[in-house]
């Protein structure tokens, strides 16, 4: 009987492995002929790809998407005014290349809002700018649920609109986006310019549980916000910032996490780290070098908000857990109560900073609002000053910090080293700063980021 039933499994698969195709093709017309099935693959012949408006349907399965991808993707530059639309379910888009081209004013990739467990990967959009920068689109939008943007690059956005778009709706899209290349991008002068954004004002109070992890943002100086959380219970993490202009901002929106990230400002003017707006946020383990911003772009910025806001307000911050990061050479490490001003006037309120280590910084903590409600409690300043011992909550030490490749490490007989204080939930150490994993700190050498067939570099390095 079992060998019956075995039989039986080995005929069906066979019988679908002979229904699965493969498909050859030169034109965005020809596949839309195409009526696609689990396991089909379709291939884009080399060429110079003009004006193509592709648009790629289907309804994979888990163990059998539906694949589009191109022969061989240096071979094949989209261009002019093209773009695809990823509409359906498990289906992979791999290797395209657009370049130097323009749309009409539609996204260039767009994940439908009937996309599901769609992936986008070893991809690429380099300069696709119309010549008026007023004309609003974006490199990706991200409708529908569970896709993924991973292995790709971007790069000299000039345009109005981030280059990235989560959108959101009633239900939470758990979208992912990792191991990408968000290169230069120059400022647009003016709102609308961030890297990557997920929700809307709009939609803010709604969750959205998108993860952006591993990537690099390099010299994304679109606007003041590089990444634009507009949205809640999203994490950011293991991320490398260097030396953008602007900070990561929790925009709008509550229960986002913050985590494990790297940002080298190598004394950039206006470089900035973590703009905390909203409540219940926590910000943990993230390393900070060399920034340059103060107020609203200081290493750590904890807002002041309106009362009575609407959903575009600054909301109150409210309940934030800032504990266990590490600030070397910041200009300012910690904003309390920044952008308070007369119509911003609500103080932070319920918020801890515990455990964090800060090394040279020309101010340690600026409380910009008095009424603001924080507890400061076991950081330690890499300075035995008296000045330091008068603030309350934060101990001067001899950090004893090594520079490790390009960043600053406490060396063994440290004294932050077994001088946590406290508990936390989300997090598990026994010692002062960041703690970040040899996985984590493998991103300064970019391991593993961006398309396999594209050869990009960075100089990577301290100044």
């Amino acid at each position: 009987m079992r060998f019956k039933f075995f039989l039986t499994g080995c005929l069906i698969f066979l019988a679908f492995q002979g229904f699965a195709k493969n498909y050859s093709i030169t034109s965005a017309a020809e596949l839309a002929k195409l009526t696609l099935k689990p396991g089909d693959k379709v291939m884009l012949k080399n060429g110079n790809w003009q004006d193509q408006q592709l648009i790629f349907k289907g309804k994979g399965t888990s163990k059998n998407p539906i694949t589009l991808s191109a022969e061989n993707a240096p071979l094949i530059n989209l261009t002019g005014k093209s773009s695809i639309q990823i509409d359906g379910t498990w289906l992979v888009v791999e290797g395209l290349n657009f370049i130097n081209g323009a749309t009409n004013g539609e996204d260039v990739i767009l994940f439908t809002e009937k996309s599901s467990n769609c992936r986008l990967t070893n991809s690429a959009v380099v300069k696709f700018n119309p010549s008026e920068k007023t004309k609003e689109y974006t490199y990706v939008s991200l409708y529908g649920s569970r896709n993924r943007v991973d292995h790709c690059y971007f790069e000299g956005k000039t345009n109005l609109g981030p280059t990235l778009v989560v959108w959101l709706s009633a239900k939470p899209n758990h979208h992912q986006i990792d191991h990408n290349y968000f290169g230069p991008r120059p400022d647009i002068d003016g709102n609308g310019g961030e890297t990557i954004r997920i929700g809307t004002s709009t939609w803010s109070m709604y969750d959205s549980f998108t993860k952006v992890e591993s990537n690099i943002f390099a010299q994304c100086n679109g606007e003041t916000e590089i990444v634009s959380v507009k949205s809640c219970r999203n994490t950011i993490s293991n991320n490398l910032f260097y030396e953008s202009v602007g900070t990561l901002t929790l925009r709008h929106g509550n229960y986002n996490q913050v985590f494990g990230n790297i940002f080298i400002g190598n004394n950039i003017k206006n470089t900035g780290g973590i703009r905390i707006i909203g409540e219940h946020h926590q910000v943990y383990n993230n390393y900070l070098q060399g920034l340059t911003g103060t107020g609203l772009r200081a290493a750590i910025s904890v807002m002041d908000g309106l009362p009575n806001p609407q959903l575009v307000s600054h909301w109150q911050v409210k309940d934030a857990t800032v504990v266990a990061n590490t600030m070397v050479d910041c200009k300012e490490a910690f904003s309390i109560g920044a952008g308070k001003n007369a119509d911003r006037i609500l103080p932070p309120q319920r918020v801890v900073v515990a455990n964090n280590l800060i090394s040279n910084s020309t101010n340690t903590v600026t409380m910009v609002d008095s009424a603001a409600d924080v507890t400061f409690d076991g950081n330690l300043v890499n300075d035995k000053s008296t000045a330091i011992e008068l603030l309350k909550g934060f101990k001067g030490v001899d950090a004893k910090l090594k520079k490790d490749g390009l960043i600053w490490q406490p060396e063994v007989s440290s004294p932050v080293k077994g001088a946590f204080r406290g508990t936390f939930s989300f997090i598990k150490q026994k010692d002062v700063g960041a703690q970040l994993s040899e996985s984590q700190l493998s991103i300064l050498k970019h391991t593993d980021i961006g398309p396999k067939w594209m050869t990009h570099k960075i100089a990577i390095s301290s100044k």
